[in-house]
């Protein structure tokens, strides 16, 4: 018979330690040299994923015809909007009968889901509010323009219009705790969408004008003090030029004029995200992350969706969102690599959740993950391919999936990086090992077939450096040269090259390449419209 009394210290050392173990094994972000892994199941993963349309996730029967587009593609994620108006239609009834079939069927399908709180604001508005916020506008305010004029944003700074979203967003993540915990569908939350003050740079409620004439607040003071070398230039010159105050109103700090307003609407909507952020940590601590909605160079504050997590105002969010792991550019904007160097450029993971489903899209994604060595990437409204099986994106993903293991393996230690290549931009030149790889488009070889063509298609690799000479490279549309790094004296020559693939995480050599496919030992290549790995290993001569 169990004696209780005897065994409670042994009962509790258990109970400790599967909490200690399932505290550990949930979904989370770890360090690996200079990079930072996304470790699911206990393993690293890469998210090669795809966002859906706003509105597809709204029904199980919406859905039914997308299951197999996704899977055709080789998608290991599926981003889905989760909606307010649909799990919380009455206040404080909830309804997560959509959620659980969303989770049931993506398991069934073998795939992991990122879920995107469509709560107080989606792409600036507040559209997916429950109608009992939308109908009370005297308990959940909307943001007034400079004319007094309300707008359907809920305004950050009423308690009310807080308290409503986070207890909604606790909820959630309570429930998926419960539901999920032990299979980790869901890998990570995006916590509301594209958040942005319009149409003036500033929100003029009663409740804002107030909080604007009020103090900075010492917690966002303290943090530019702590990190005052490491802010963005843009947000470091508006502080120099009022003389590095670190006392008075916003407009004694950072000037009169619109930066200021925007600085100021940074700070509030921050501080609401992340308060909304941490309810639903303190119930399943998985990452969470917010969205960018980019704005043009020659836009002014109101113009663009003003005060999101954008490059500009980024030490603001940071300063304010503690609970918040990082923040992800959205692309509808064609300078990939501007963007994505300016939101990695102080050491941060870079996860792009939203790109426009367009051509460049699959080369652009295997980019962010050689160059920036990105956590994942996932074009929007991926459920609107016409032949998923003939989708370039499926091709690259494949190639990915094979080599997910050897990245994560190399991550953080420089030995990986792209190329993106186009008829603007077709020569990139990567130094690995003890190599210079200059890396060309493949319709720089006048032999090629589209050499003449008066537009090239976009094409991409990925280079990883496995050994002493020797690397792997993948993707489509390039040719690579080689020189040596230290003694220029010698030549390089390919010493062996292989055209393979992974199975079951063994490398499976299925041709020899030599002769024509090196052009006799000169080159590596990829064709345009092929996609391969090719594990090559390289010497030098005199």
């Amino acid at each position: 018979m169990f004696n209780f009394r005897k065994n409670k210290f042994l009962l509790l050392i258990l109970l400790v330690a599967q909490f200690g173990y399932s505290q550990e094994k949930i979904p989370s972000l770890q360090k690996k040299g200079n990079k930072t892994q996304l470790i699911v199941n206990g393993k690293p993963f890469i998210i090669l994923g795809g966002e859906l349309g706003n509105s597809s996730a709204t029904s199980m029967e919406s859905m039914e015809p997308i299951w197999s587009k996704l899977t055709d593609m080789n998608l290991n994620t599926v981003l889905t909007p989760i909606y307010w108006e649909l799990i919380e239609a009455e206040e404080g009834k909830f309804d997560f009968s959509l959620v659980d079939d969303l989770i049931l069927k993506a398991r069934k399908e073998n795939l992991k889901l990122v879920f995107l709180w469509f709560g107080s604001w989606k792409n600036s508005m507040s559209s997916h509010a429950p109608e009992w916020v939308k109908l009370n506008q005297k308990k959940y305010p909307r943001v007034k323009d400079d004319k007094d004029k309300s707008h359907e944003i809920l305004t950050p700074f009423s308690e009310y219009n807080l308290q409503a979203d986070l207890q909604a967003f606790q909820k959630l993540m309570a429930h998926l705790k419960d539901f999920d915990q032990k299979e980790q569908t869901v890998i990570m939350v995006q916590v509301e969408n594209e958040i942005g003050m319009l149409p003036t740079a500033r929100d003029y409620h009663p409740l804002a004008n107030a909080a604007f004439k009020k103090e900075v607040p010492q917690e966002l003071l303290q943090y530019l003090k702590k990190n005052k070398e490491q802010l963005v230039p843009e947000f470091l010159e508006i502080w120099k030029k009022n003389g590095f105050k670190t006392s008075g109103n916003w407009e004694q700090i950072f000037g009169k004029g619109l930066s200021t307003d925007e600085i100021f609407m940074a700070w509030y909507f921050a501080k609401f995200t992340n308060k909304v952020a941490k309810a639903g940590k303190d119930s399943y601590p998985i990452p969470m992350f917010v969205n960018a909605a980019l704005n043009a160079a020659e836009k002014k504050p109101g113009e663009y969706p003003s005060a999101g997590p954008l490059p500009h105002v980024m030490d603001v969010w940071k300063a304010a969102g503690t609970s918040i792991d990082f923040l992800s550019p959205d692309f509808y904007n064609p300078l990939f690599k501007h963007w994505n160097d300016l939101f990695s450029r102080q050491g941060d993971p870079l996860f792009i959740p939203e790109h426009r489903f367009d051509a460049s899209a699959p080369f652009k994604g295997l980019y962010a993950i050689g160059h920036y060595e990105a956590i994942g990437f996932s074009p929007f409204s991926i459920e609107s391919v016409s032949d998923a099986k003939k989708e370039p994106l499926g091709k690259i993903y494949d190639l990915v999936k094979q080599l997910t293991p050897v990245i994560e393996t190399n991550k953080g230690q420089g030995k990986i990086d792209g190329v993106l290549l186009d008829k603007e931009n077709k020569l990139q030149i990567v130094q690995m090992g003890n190599y210079e790889f200059t890396f060309k488009h493949d319709y720089t070889l006048n032999w090629s077939d589209g050499a003449k063509e008066e537009t090239w298609p976009m094409s991409s690799a990925i280079i990883i450096e496995i050994g002493k000479d020797e690397f792997y490279i993948a993707g489509s549309g390039i040719v690579v040269t080689f020189k040596p790094l230290k003694n220029t004296s010698l030549n390089v020559g390919i010493l062996k090259t292989d055209q393979g693939n992974f199975e079951n995480g063994i490398w499976k050599t299925v041709r020899h390449f030599n002769g024509d496919q090196t052009h006799q030992g000169r080159h590596i290549r990829i064709s345009v419209g092929d996609y391969e790995i090719q594990k090559v290993k390289l010497y030098t001569y005199e």
